[in-house]
């Protein structure tokens, strides 16, 4: 068994090579062990769309059922419905089969005790009783639960007031979001325009990723083309969104959250705001603005969830586009509830989407850099970088390393899911910006190489 595929967050792999028969049944009786010795029994599973996903739900589910589980498949849906059924069911916790935006080719799971999906250390156990053999015997039991979108879209017609109707262009990328938006976007009463809506492992349109660029061209020559009010982008397993203005402008993950806090803030005077170290001055400067209270945590989905259970946060979110809903929802990223609220707010407001933001300063900015670091080095390299850095500059270290300059800011960090380093710079201006990121790759790549 590959124990990379133990990530910080999940279990991802190679299917077939990585994620073979054995090795899922194994994890499907680590997870009923695991469950076991926590007094836990039922258990639900889902699964994303995906050519492999029915057959490791096949086998995973085998081995959950050998060591005791009563399990609840709950079918093919986006990853915000597994989380709801957790909040919803009888249930004490389960495992969510799904690739997410990864190539079509890996797929993973996303295991959850409780509540709340586990990371980290708890992850690790799973391994741990698999390579110890450690595996319990019992008789559970499988059963189908197939109520579970009508369950959720009634939750929604109680919780989501939408009162105008827009044109809305959606782009699911082929994966499980589509379906589930488009039929609750039109009962609410806007105008959907459907693109790549219809499941499909193989993603034959473009990869279901709305954080890159070339992802979201079709979305936004729809948008201009049909005079829409806004684009919708969709991972493939529905956690994550992307949004595209009335004027093709994308608006990224921590621009969106300036929009949502803002609306959060006007009857939450005082809420936190939880985002991550790789977004702008701008969010947090903004959320403190408007009498909330930022609060710069790790990037990582499980990491601001937990984050914001710490500080009672309303609100969370990434760059990737995991947007955390505490205000009037359970607290987890779920990207068709995410359009929704952007959907309530425009429709308590006379202006476009285009003009929410125009009373920001103009920042320049970098997307994510990715530079290759072997994982048994890239720790090492960032925290040589800060200590450099402590002396000269001022310091963020809770995720990497983000140095502050009078006019920017830049960013090295360490993935937590692959053998490279994250870069990002901010800066008001275009030359303070180059500057800036010069001189800390220059001074990365010198500590690269000496480490």
């Amino acid at each position: 068994m590959n124990a990379h595929i133990f990530r910080e967050y999940d279990i991802r792999g190679m299917v077939e090579q990585d994620l073979t028969d054995d090795v899922v049944r194994n994890i499907g009786r680590a997870f009923g062990t695991y469950m076991h010795e926590r007094g836990k029994k039922t258990v639900s599973i889902a699964r994303d769309c995906r050519l492999s996903s029915e057959h490791l739900r096949d086998v995973v589910v085998s081995g959950m059922v050998e060591s005791g589980l009563h399990v609840i498949d709950l079918g093919l849906i986006p990853t915000g419905l597994f989380y709801f059924s957790l909040f919803n069911l009888e249930v004490k916790g389960g495992i969510m089969i799904t690739g997410s935006h990864n190539p079509a080719d890996q797929n993973g799971f996303k295991i959850a005790d409780g509540k709340w999906t586990i990371f980290g250390e708890e992850i690790q156990n799973i391994r741990r009783i698999i390579e110890e053999e450690r595996f319990i015997r019992g008789e559970g039991s499988y059963k189908e639960y197939k109520d579970l979108v009508e369950d959720y879209y009634r939750f929604l017609r109680t919780n989501i007031h939408l009162t105008k109707g827009f044109k809305v262009v959606i782009d699911a990328g082929n994966g499980t979001a589509g379906v589930i938006a488009a039929p609750i976007l039109k009962e609410m009463g806007q105008e959907v325009t459907e693109l790549f809506c219809d499941m499909d492992g193989h993603f034959p349109n473009h990869h279901p990723d709305p954080t890159v660029e070339k992802n979201l061209v079709v979305l936004r020559n729809t948008v201009l083309e049909k005079k829409a009010d806004v684009g919708i982008g969709f991972d493939g397993d529905g956690d994550r969104i992307g949004i595209i203005d009335d004027k093709g402008n994308t608006i990224w993950g921590d621009y969106l959250m300036i929009i949502l806090a803002r609306d959060i803030l006007k009857e939450h005077k005082g809420a936190c705001i939880v985002s991550e170290v790789k977004c702008s001055t701008n969010l947090f400067d903004d959320v403190a603005h408007n009498g909330g209270i930022p609060v710069m945590w790790k990037a990582g989905h499980s990491l601001i969830k937990q984050k914001m259970r710490e500080t009672g946060a309303l609100l969370g979110g990434e760059m990737s586009g995991h947007i955390f809903f505490a205000d009037k929802f359970f607290g987890y990223d779920d990207a068709v509830y995410a359009a929704l609220r952007v959907l309530e707010i425009m429709g308590n407001d006379e202006k476009p989407l285009s003009e929410y933001l125009n009373d920001l300063p103009k920042m320049y900015s970098t997307p994510e850099i990715r530079i290759d670091c072997p994982d048994t080095v890239k720790f090492d390299v960032v925290r040589k970088l800060t200590d450099y850095y402590r002396n000269k500059y001022r310091v963020i270290d809770i995720d990497g390393v983000r140095a502050v300059f009078e006019d920017g800011w830049g960013l090295v960090r360490p993935s937590n899911t692959g053998p490279i380093l994250v870069l990002r710079f901010e800066a008001a201006s275009a030359d303070a910006l180059k500057r800036i990121q010069t001189m800390v790759t220059d001074d990365l790549l010198k500590i690269m190489k000496e480490t």
